[in-house]
C-alpha cells in the first residue's frame, strides 16, 4: 500500500470532493437510470460538512474522502469514495477499519446507505453492517458497537 494519509476536510476541499463522488458513482447510478452529472455534484455541495468529513491523500495528493456524521442514535458514514485506482488496494478497508474501532471503544451505532447493486455493499457487510431496509434505489443499513472493542 503506497504513502497514505487522512486530514480534516475544509470548505476549500468540496469541489474535488463533488468531482471524484461523480466518478465514483457514476456506473452505479447509470444502471439505476439515476444519474445526472450535475445533481450529483449538487448534492454533494448540499450535503458536505467540512467538521465531519476527512480527506485521504496517497503521496501528498487528493485520493478520497470520508465522513462521519453525528445523528441523534447514531453516527452515519457518508461521502465514502476512493479514486478509482486505489479500489480494491486495502485502502477503503483500512480506513473503515479505524472509523469503526473508534465507534466500538464510544459504542456508538453505525448507520449508512448503498445503492442498489453497488459493489461496496460486499465490504460494509465484511465489516459487520447488516441491512436495515432498503428502497428500489438504496440499500440501507446499521452495524452494532462491537463489544468485544468497547469493553477492553
Amino acid at each position: 500500500m503506497a504513502d497514505w494519509e487522512i486530514r480534516p476536510a475544509s470548505v476549500a476541499d468540496v469541489e474535488a470532493v463533488a468531482e471524484l463522488r461523480t466518478v465514483v458513482l457514476r456506473a452505479d447510478l447509470e444502471r439505476l437510470g439515476r444519474y445526472d452529472e450535475q445533481r450529483v455534484r449538487q448534492r454533494l455541495r448540499d450535503g458536505f460538512v467540512p467538521a465531519h468529513t476527512w480527506i485521504i491523500e496517497v503521496g501528498g495528493a487528493f485520493a478520497g474522502c470520508v465522513s462521519l456524521r453525528p445523528a441523534e442514535d447514531a453516527h452515519w458514514l457518508e461521502h465514502f469514495y476512493l479514486a478509482p485506482h486505489l479500489q480494491g488496494n486495502g485502502f477503503g478497508t483500512a480506513l473503515l477499519r479505524g472509523l469503526l474501532e473508534q465507534c466500538d471503544r464510544d459504542g456508538i451505532l453505525v448507520r449508512l446507505n448503498v445503492l442498489q447493486g453497488s459493489p461496496a455493499r460486499h465490504l460494509y457487510e465484511r465489516h459487520g453492517f447488516t441491512l436495515e431496509t432498503e428502497d428500489p434505489v438504496d440499500v440501507f443499513m446499521v452495524r452494532e458497537p462491537a463489544l468485544a472493542v468497547r469493553d477492553r
